[in-house]
């Protein structure tokens, strides 16, 4: 006579699935069910079993003679191809929630029959369409000066700020859209809770920062002129020099109102002549372009990988970290 009833099997592939663990499951087994711990719970190879046998036939007994049915069929095959184009950013999960089917099976039929990957969707600004000229005229400008000055690559700073919430960051993990080819999806979320500004320069030689604006209660504060023009003058320079400032350093910094208003561009052309990389610099640069930037293209996002890797409880351990 069987041991364990189908109502039991059924939980503990349930519970398999809920944690990832066989251990976990035998764990959820035990309290769900009341068994004390001198009493017997099923197997870690009897619930691998389980698994196994509702994978390929959607039960967790095998049926008896022949061998197990596979859940790839045609006609499964075509009812994934279906949600999957009908709703590309569901999960796997989800995918298997709502068709009643194994969240293995979804994906060996993502992977293998329909030939679809994860793709991770990219937060990043909308792009103008009135810009493409302006961003090709600015990566040809940069490309021939390179090809002039060989070391000027090395000579190049690029900043930048950007926003460091204690929740509500985007987890780009959570994120997929399962296709054939990567759609080049955005996703785009408004965040709205306690947060750090930081600013970063960053260049072959290292980084500059980070520095945080914020008042003298450590709040946030928002990026004005005189605060960004006060750090250039305090810190920024300072900390540049530092790093062996040379005559044909280059500077970036992107459009916003607070970078090019005019005290703090004079300030940027006091110091680098004819070598900002702005709007009303030097070097015009293209509005909506966080990809030609390294700040906005790795050191952020890597950034917050690490400093999200378990939330950060205060403001204080959120800044530490990004420090």
């Amino acid at each position: 006579m069987e041991q364990w009833s189908k109502q039991q099997r059924s939980f503990a592939v349930k519970a398999f699935y809920q944690s990832g663990s066989y251990a976990a499951a035998q764990r959820r087994f035990r309290k769900n069910f009341q068994i004390n711990l001198n009493k017997p719970v099923p197997s870690v190879n009897s619930i691998k079993l389980w698994v196994t046998n509702f994978e390929a036939i959607g039960e967790t007994r095998s049926r008896r003679g022949g061998s197990a049915r596979s859940v790839r069929t045609p006609a499964n095959i075509d009812r994934v191809r279906v949600a999957v184009e009908r709703s590309p950013r569901r999960s796997a999960r989800r995918q298997s929630a709502a068709l009643g089917m194994a969240n293995t099976s979804i994906r060996r039929i993502l992977r293998l029959d329909l030939h679809h990957h994860p793709y991770k969707i990219q937060v990043v600004q909308a792009m103008n369409e009135n810009g493409f000229a302006a961003r090709r005229r600015f990566c040809q400008t940069l490309l021939d000066m390179f090809d002039e000055n060989k070391d000027l690559v090395h000579n190049l700073w690029m900043s930048d700020e950007a926003h460091f919430h204690l929740s509500g960051f985007v987890n780009k993990q959570n994120f997929r859209y399962w296709s054939d080819e990567n759609p080049q999806q955005l996703h785009q979320k408004p965040l709205h809770s306690s947060k750090v500004t930081v600013w970063c320069a960053m260049s072959s030689l290292g980084i500059i920062g980070p520095y945080f604006f914020e008042n003298d209660r450590e709040q946030a504060v928002t990026v004005n002129a005189q605060r960004y023009s006060e750090m250039l003058h305090s810190f920024f320079i300072p900390q540049l020099r530092q790093h062996g400032m040379k005559n044909e350093t280059l500077f970036q910094q992107d459009g916003a109102t607070s970078h090019t208003a005019r005290v703090s561009m004079n300030v940027l052309k006091n110091v680098f002549p004819n070598r900002v990389i702005s709007r009303n610099g030097a070097i015009s640069w293209p509005p909506r372009s966080p990809d030609l930037t390294v700040c906005d293209f790795f050191l952020w996002g890597y950034l917050k990988s690490k400093v999200f890797e378990q939330r950060p409880p205060t403001l204080g351990e959120l800044k530490r970290r990004i420090r």
